[in-house]
């Protein structure tokens, strides 16, 4: 009987001490606990890693997606620059041939303005007069209607930039450097004078 109690009590401590070595192998190698760590999630970690690296590399339809892109913004630029140069060009070339048949109009208002300086005052009723006076309003409203306007001279301080002086007057009633007479009437197109104003200065 003590026999067998001595051997129960042998394979009792030597159960106690493979256990003991088990838990301090685990401790001082956590790596090697199975349970932890199953090989599923080895393989879940590896491919979160290849995914990253993957991502931190540029995939070559990408670059070719932002160099179209790029390409594709350059020449949207550059129309829109050809757009405007050519608007204005177009402006500026259709105010150079307004002004031209402005100023091949303008002596025929001239020439207007003499024949009804001409005409008596008891003539001035005349159907025939009446209607060149009505052709002569509706020129001067459809110039004016296109921008036309007549430059502003009798009594204005002479200005080098709408008047044209040919003739210089000592007049003590009138003031310094003003305009006293009016040759012929000048006109603007626009910001832009067509014809100068012939004026008579006073000094």
């Amino acid at each position: 009987m003590v026999k067998e109690a001595v051997e129960e009590a042998k394979k009792q401590a030597e159960e106690t001490n493979a256990e003991a070595a088990d838990e301090d192998v685990t401790k001082e190698n956590p790596e090697m606990d199975s349970e932890a760590e199953t090989e599923q999630e080895a393989e879940e970690k590896k491919e979160k890693k290849s995914f990253f690296k993957k991502k931190n590399k540029k995939d070559p339809k990408d670059e070719k997606i932002e160099d179209l892109t790029d390409k594709l913004t350059r020449q949207m630029a550059e129309f829109d620059n050809y757009r405007k140069r050519t608007e204005k060009e177009k402006s500026a070339m259709y105010e150079i041939g307004a002004k031209d048949i402005i100023e091949k109009i303008l002596p025929v208002i001239d020439n207007f303005e003499r024949g009804f300086q001409s005409v008596d005052e008891e003539k001035r009723k005349d159907p025939f007069v009446d209607g060149m006076d009505k052709v002569y309003k509706q020129l001067m409203k459809t110039l004016e209607d296109a921008g036309v306007k007549q430059i502003e001279a009798l009594g204005q301080e002479f200005n080098p930039d709408f008047h044209n002086a040919v003739m210089h007057v000592e007049d003590e009633e009138a003031g310094e450097n003003i305009v006293v007479e009016e040759f012929q009437k000048g006109y603007m197109y626009r910001e832009s004078v067509v014809r100068h104003s012939m004026v008579k200065v006073a000094n």
